[in-house]
């Protein structure tokens, strides 16, 4: 890694694949993404976009039949790591540093406190004021704590849908990830929760490194730093997102971007 690297860049790809039982998902990506700001990552359905998030935090692995090629090194407060190989931490602890959201919400049984907490006592966190400073923190950076702070010990279920997705983000930052991957995290949600969810991602990109599957062309272009679109596994184009979704060099990614296809 080059010095210039270690202050800008959070993640390195290179010649990343990834395949299922055979079938190509990724071909050779090969990518820089940048810390503390919001990548997208944009394609038709069946492009890679979910692929290359679960890859750097490996849940790729979770399904029969993964094989993956190329090295993805991260950027975390002890230096360098690579995601693959030797010298890759463990998986409990990559996927802690590197958390993951889902598109559709999924509340753990119990109370929204609980919801918090639960990642930290399974790390073996047990002292209590640490457990209530994760509470009030994570819950204020995924902006619902003025929403729950007098219902903490009500059931996390009967949460809206909004309130729902941003808790699950909240429950990621409680275990103080610096990576932090979502999939498609508004696409159930109505407008006005996908507006709360986006803002307090803006707000969370000032500490944390995001890389975001977005539900629409018109939500990437209003968060993204970057953007890298995605067509049959491979990596068309990947540039800011104000060039990207404005002036794209590449025919298919302004097709794309512009309705011809998705």
């Amino acid at each position: 890694m080059d010095a210039s690297d270690l202050t800008e860049t959070a993640v390195e790809v290179r010649g990343l694949c990834v395949s299922f039982g055979g079938r190509q998902a990724l071909r050779e990506v090969v990518c820089d993404l940048p810390a503390r700001s919001i990548t997208v990552v944009i394609g038709r359905s069946g492009s890679g976009k979910t692929t290359l998030l679960r890859a750097l935090n490996r849940l790729n692995e979770c399904f029969p039949g993964c094989e993956t090629r190329g090295d993805v090194h991260l950027r975390l407060r002890n230096g360098w790591v690579p995601a693959y190989g030797p010298g890759a931490p463990p998986l409990e602890e990559l996927r802690r540093r590197v958390g993951m959201v889902f598109a559709l919400p999924l509340p753990l049984p119990g109370t929204i406190r609980e919801n918090i907490i639960y990642g930290l006592k399974l790390a073996g966190v047990r002292d209590r004021l640490r457990l209530e400073e994760a509470v009030v923190r994570s819950l204020t950076q995924a902006a619902l704590w003025d929403e729950v702070k007098d219902r903490l010990d009500t059931p996390a279920m009967a949460m809206s849908g909004g309130q729902q997705q941003r808790l699950c983000i909240a429950r990621s930052l409680a275990l103080e990830p610096e990576v932090l991957l979502l999939d498609a995290p508004t696409s159930g949600l109505d407008p006005i929760s996908t507006d709360k969810v986006e803002e307090s991602l803006l707000v969370l990109k000032q500490t944390y490194t995001i890389i975001v599957v977005p539900h629409s062309i018109q939500q990437a272009a209003r968060i993204a730093d970057r953007a890298a679109f995605f067509l049959d596994g491979a990596l068309i184009e990947y540039r800011p997102g104000s060039e990207l979704f404005t002036n794209p060099h590449e025919s298919r990614t302004q097709d794309y971007v512009t309705g011809r296809f998705g």
